[in-house]
């Protein structure tokens, strides 16, 4: 039988491979030998989406293999997850993510879902062309820390600023950070409108959240 070891290596080798059938298998293997599905996400399958993120960053991989590699790292999340114990996963900090209205480009934005997600933060996807009052509204039910708006559209910029005024309104500003980003964004729009950041890309955003929501509850 292959140690714990072997078995996160394998669980790590399949999202870096694309092997997004295979990790199934592999994920049920480590949670029959009993070994702590905890472990098995974060020293497997987010060390696989790590390694990953290395390989997009020297351009040997692009945006399709990161797609189908966090295939695999959802593929096995799916096995494991159920058998957190409920410490493990309210640990987790909540995060919106959505393009906002006026614009249907979503790539970006799913990358940084993806690369969020296998750090360990819980995302709610509003998707894209989100109305300015579905943040406001997922923020109040959710009691998210993050809200990462994203466009591609220099016509939709504008919502951005709208969304963090919004929340001025329902007294619900201080309770989150704010990060944005997309084509025509920078980093000082980010400051003009009132951001807590901006982030260039994926890799990048995940650093910016951990870096916002340190010591946060």
């Amino acid at each position: 039988m292959a140690s714990k070891e072997e078995l996160l290596q394998s669980l790590s080798d399949c999202v870096v491979e694309m092997e997004d059938e295979r990790v199934e298998d592999i994920a049920k293997e480590y949670l029959n030998a009993g070994y702590p599905a905890i472990d098995g996400i974060t020293r497997g399958l987010v060390d696989g989406m790590n390694r990953t993120a290395i390989l997009y960053e020297k351009e040997e991989y692009f945006v399709p293999e990161l797609l189908i590699c966090s295939d695999a790292m959802y593929n096995g999340l799916a096995v494991l997850r159920p058998h957190l114990d409920q410490a493990e996963e309210s640990r987790k900090q909540k995060v919106v993510i959505g393009v906002v209205e006026g614009d249907t480009h979503d790539i970006g934005k799913n990358l940084v879902k993806i690369m969020l997600e296998s750090a360990g933060y819980e995302l709610i996807d509003l998707g894209k062309d989100v109305p300015l009052i579905k943040f406001i509204d997922t923020v109040k039910e959710s009691g998210a820390q993050v809200v990462a708006m994203s466009t591609l559209m220099s016509t939709s910029m504008n919502n951005m600023k709208k969304v963090i005024e919004m929340l001025e309104q329902e007294g619900l500003r201080q309770k989150v950070k704010i990060i944005v980003g997309g084509g025509p964004i920078s980093p000082a729009f980010a400051e003009k409108i009132g951001a807590d950041g901006y982030s260039v890309n994926a890799i990048e955003a995940v650093k910016l959240v951990d870096q916002l929501t340190k010591g946060a509850a």
